[in-house]
């Protein structure tokens, strides 16, 4: 686990050293095009997915098009709320811990993945992380093909409902063993 430490009000992203034109002060599009940006997380947010996430690098804070990372933290014996991310692709390498994921329209499978694993979650598949221990936090980094990804989460109805729509598909609740 990385931790920053930083004098209170300290910016979480810093600027790369100036160009060749001497202007640090560009327009975030013209940023990204010729600038380094560097980004220090040092505060959680709570993700749709109920997760804490440390945003590392989105559209908002970089300039980036079409890509985002995070840090995401589950805690001991937590999971996130059943999603999807409409349009985008995930890109997870497990940094510790071990997850198991159920997946598919009423998460009916799963994987169990631990420390140093790579794992991809094609776009549009609904999936719910669990991490497997008790005691410890299980921590990831998460890499999408969308910059503000979190704009194209979309939580799955709990198991048993139907979530309203017509000729929606009702799960039974996954075991999470």
């Amino acid at each position: 686990m990385v931790v920053y430490v930083a004098p209170k009000g300290s910016p979480i992203t810093v600027p790369a050293a100036s160009g060749p034109n001497g202007n640090p002060h560009k327009a975030a599009d013209e940023k990204a095009a010729d600038e380094i940006v560097t980004v220090r997380p040092l505060t959680t947010s709570s993700s749709k997915q109920r997760l804490k996430q440390f945003v590392g690098i989105s559209g908002a804070n970089s300039g980036a098009r079409g890509l985002s990372m995070n840090r995401v933290v589950i805690p001991p014996g937590g999971q996130a709320a059943a999603h999807r991310h409409v349009g985008s692709e995930s890109a997870i390498f497990l940094l510790a811990g071990r997850v198991k994921t159920f997946y598919g329209p009423c998460l009916e499978r799963s994987v169990i993945n631990q420390t140093g694993d790579f794992l991809f979650i094609p776009a549009g598949l609904i999936h719910m992380p669990v991490n497997l221990s008790a005691s410890e936090a299980a921590i990831a980094i998460v890499a999408r093909n969308d910059a503000n990804e979190q704009e194209q989460v979309e939580l799955h109805a709990p198991a048993g409902k139907t979530g309203g729509a017509a000729g929606a598909t009702t799960c039974a609740a996954p075991s999470h063993q």
